[in-house]
């Protein structure tokens, strides 16, 4: 597998950028492609078959033009909606997300933790088998925010977002009735994004647990062969084909990342 082909790095926003960070650092001989559906951001304002559909079309659009050798789907809604049509229908391999409950269960202190994640998330079937069978022991409360990615987003274009909107959204996760909440799960690939904030927000110092790292480990895994490094900056798609504002554009710049031309942006649905 030739690490010049690329490797493509979707969600419905920004929030793979914290995925694409790690996967840059930890293999800097590969081409990196980002792709953002701004254009159907966010995803959990749709019905379930229709995301699947838009999902799908989108990413398989994105194959078809960039031809890249794996395809990490950041974003945990997108994998548990898309990765089985995606997977039946090219050959080439995908990198899921999904909740780090495992991990944030065997790091806890006081067995109390929380994942913080999108209604879609929350509600999954996968995510209640995540807690069935790596949460014995543990008391885990399910926080799902409608609107914790979009400010993350709006910090990113360089937005004010009061540190009380952070902490009414993160509120729910801090538990204490004698065993204090010790672990957050990040379990939506945008709230890293804003991990400095959410910390200057939290009641009380808990262990956020953010997947990132784990991913880019698994897709590394699965590229054994190793080029040079690039040292180019990352590509990135937006479907909706509009052009970053000045402070997004200072903001990709932190990831190394530039937004490909406008009129080349938007990929085929």
């Amino acid at each position: 597998m030739r690490p010049d082909r690329g490797v493509l790095v979707f969600d419905s926003g920004l929030g793979g950028l914290t995925v694409l960070r790690e996967l840059a650092q930890l293999r800097p001989d590969l081409r990196l492609i980002y792709a953002a559906d701004d254009a159907a951001f966010p995803y959990g304002q749709w019905d379930d078959d229709a995301l699947a559909e838009r999902v799908v079309g989108v990413v398989a659009g994105l194959i078809e033009r960039l031809d890249p050798l794996l395809v990490v789907i950041a974003c945990n809604t997108a994998s548990t909606m898309a990765l089985p049509a995606l997977r039946a229908r090219f050959s080439i391999p995908f990198v899921g997300t999904v909740p780090a409950i495992k991990p944030a269960c065997e790091r806890s202190v006081s067995k109390r933790v929380s994942v913080l994640a999108t209604p879609g998330t929350v509600k999954r079937d996968y995510t209640q088998g995540l807690i069935r069978e790596f949460a014995a022991g543990c008391n885990v409360t399910l926080v799902g925010s409608e609107k914790l990615a979009s400010l993350a987003e709006a910090i990113l274009r360089g937005e004010a977002v009061e540190d009380a909107a952070i902490a009414s959204k993160i509120e729910p996760c801090f538990v204490d009735d004698g065993s204090r909440t010790d672990t957050v799960v990040l379990a939506c690939t945008h709230y890293p994004l804003i991990l400095d904030r959410l910390v200057k927000a939290a009641p009380w110092p808990v262990n956020w647990i953010d997947p990132a790292a784990a991913i880019a480990r698994r897709a590394s895994s699965l590229i054994a062969e190793r080029g040079e490094a690039t040292g180019l900056p990352i590509e990135a798609y937006f479907t909706s084909g509009k052009r970053p504002q000045p402070a997004l554009v200072q903001s990709l710049c932190q990831f190394n990342v530039v937004a490909a031309q406008a009129e080349t942006a938007k990929p085929p649905v």
